[in-house]
């Protein structure tokens, strides 16, 4: 006989337990979308405690509407070894492209992230960080999406963290959040302040979007677009080579930086 109390006590008792284990982590990451999913599997292989925290009820960001929801993606050759890893089936277009099917692309690197040992939480959004001694991020400010949307005044709650990677996106809304409550604050631009993002240009934003990929602020890791709204690098469209590498690329920064600390 199914018991819809017991259905209920079974969700809340382990969804509770999960949620006290995960209340201090090594990594709190911001958005689920190609370069966060990247991020949190490669750090996670590494033995560091990784949640995810997403706004939406599903993953894979704009990835997954492919480019104009022809559900394909380009990469180039560098970046298909990531999705190789995790066995998305590429179709080679000529001898820097390769394509794949981007719902199959984003389910696999969902599921690869949490056969690493990362938690993924969605409709929960990161609306604000905790700021410690020495001026440095220590963990994120959880509330509901829905709590959010609906304009609610409900407080939130926390989980403290080594580092905190805002893959959010456009928006880059974590950095917005830290520069907009600290008005001090001095980020690793040219200006010290959110940019923003430019106007599409593929080779340009492709190429920057790995290498301004760093702490923008002690404890605060950019990845994905994220990245191009902060430093005003222009946008890139379709092409998710720049995307998959900056993930990477966020986690073994905060690797060698723990190694160098």
């Amino acid at each position: 006989m199914i018991k819809e109390s017991e259905i209920t006590r079974a969700i809340l008792s382990t969804s509770v337990e999960e949620f006290l284990d995960n209340l201090e982590v090594d990594v709190v990451i911001a958005g689920a979308g190609p370069s966060g999913l990247t991020c949190a599997r490669y750090a996670a292989l590494q033995g560091k405690k990784v949640v995810i925290f997403e706004r939406r009820l599903s993953l894979g960001g704009g990835m997954i509407g492919g480019g104009m929801m022809f559900p394909r993606i380009v990469v180039q050759k560098q970046a298909s070894l990531i999705l190789k890893e995790i066995n998305v089936k590429l179709k080679e277009y000529n001898e820097q492209y390769f394509t794949a099917d981007s719902v199959e692309a984003i389910s696999k690197m969902g599921a690869a992230a949490i056969d690493a040992g990362v938690r993924i939480y969605p409709a929960i959004v990161v609306e604000d960080l905790v700021i410690r001694e020495q001026d440095r991020v220590s963990g994120a400010v959880i509330n509901w999406s829905a709590v959010q949307t609906a304009g609610m005044h409900v407080d939130p709650l926390v989980v403290m963290s080594e580092y905190v990677v805002d893959a959010t996106g456009h928006e880059c809304d974590l950095a917005r959040t830290l520069e907009r409550k600290n008005p001090d604050v001095k980020l690793t631009t040219s200006t010290g302040k959110i940019i923003g993002e430019k106007s599409m240009w593929a080779d340009q934003g492709e190429d920057r979007i790995v290498s301004n990929t760093k702490e923008v602020y002690p404890g605060l890791v950019l990845t994905g677009m994220a990245v191009n709204a902060v430093f005003g690098v222009p946008r890139m469209g379709a092409i998710f080579g720049g995307m998959l590498i900056s993930g990477k690329r966020a986690a073994e920064l905060m690797l060698m930086t723990n190694e160098a600390g």
